[in-house]
């Protein structure tokens, strides 16, 4: 189907938000990804299309992504080409599909890990769990390369939900925690109980190190749910 861009939104100097309004009213659960397909001269070989996860709640009226622009030679042409969209313009987004969403069962305690961009389909989810007046038992681990890579602070805050954030390169005023996201973190923040669901989401390395670090610290398969970004570079 067709999307409008409606206008954008810089988060940081680096990521962007980017607010859509479909041809047609679209229903979809929070923390599902779609694709966006935007022809454009001389295609690179990573071609015109893309996944992205939608950071929009179902509650609000506009979908939105959000993504990082490295603004540097391995920026791809569809990179460059989103980034100059100017409102107005008509591309082709997929249907929304995918299961990294939150559990039917309200009562299920979750961990929320999110490595950079990876924090967007937990602000779909919070987002939409704020909307709907929802109380949910959810602690929250953010890992950034710096401190000016942090966003949507404020939706973790209105949905009262407690997130330790872990910076790789911080600054001498940083007073949190430094380095990489571990299991030991994890489970740390929040220790797991048979029923916990631990929704690991950022680049593909990191969430794939992650899930198997915390299996072989006992934690059982199916309590790990991932939502992998291919392209970005590790926390």
């Amino acid at each position: 189907m067709k999307v409008t861009l409606d206008h954008t939104q810089d988060e940081t100097n680096s990521i962007r938000t980017f607010y859509f309004t479909p041809e047609k009213p679209l229903r979809y659960t929070a923390g599902q990804f779609i694709e966006l397909t935007i022809d454009h001269p001389s295609p690179d070989e990573r071609g015109t299309r893309r996944w992205f996860t939608l950071s929009s709640s179902p509650t609000q009226e506009l979908l939105t992504i959000t993504t990082r622009y490295a603004g540097d030679d391995n920026t791809s042409s569809f990179k460059r080409t989103l980034f100059n969209l100017q409102p107005g313009a008509h591309i082709d987004m997929s249907d929304p599909m995918g299961d990294f969403v939150l559990p039917k069962d309200a009562s299920i305690p979750l961990v929320f890990v999110a490595g950079g961009i990876g924090i967007t389909p937990m602000h779909s989810m919070l987002q939409y769990l704020v909307d709907n007046e929802e109380k949910r038992m959810i602690r929250c681990m953010y890992g950034v390369e710096k401190e000016a890579d942090i966003i949507f602070q404020d939706t973790l805050q209105n949905a009262h939900v407690h997130a330790t954030i872990v910076v790789n390169q911080p600054s001498d005023a940083w007073g949190g925690e430094r380095g990489h996201i571990t299991a030991d973190m994890i489970i740390g923040v929040e220790a797991p109980t048979e029923d916990t669901l631990i929704y690991l989401s950022g680049p593909e390395g990191m969430i794939q190190a992650l899930s198997k670090e915390l299996q072989a610290r006992g934690l059982d398969k199916r309590q790990i749910v991932t939502d992998e970004f291919p392209g970005y570079k590790g926390i």
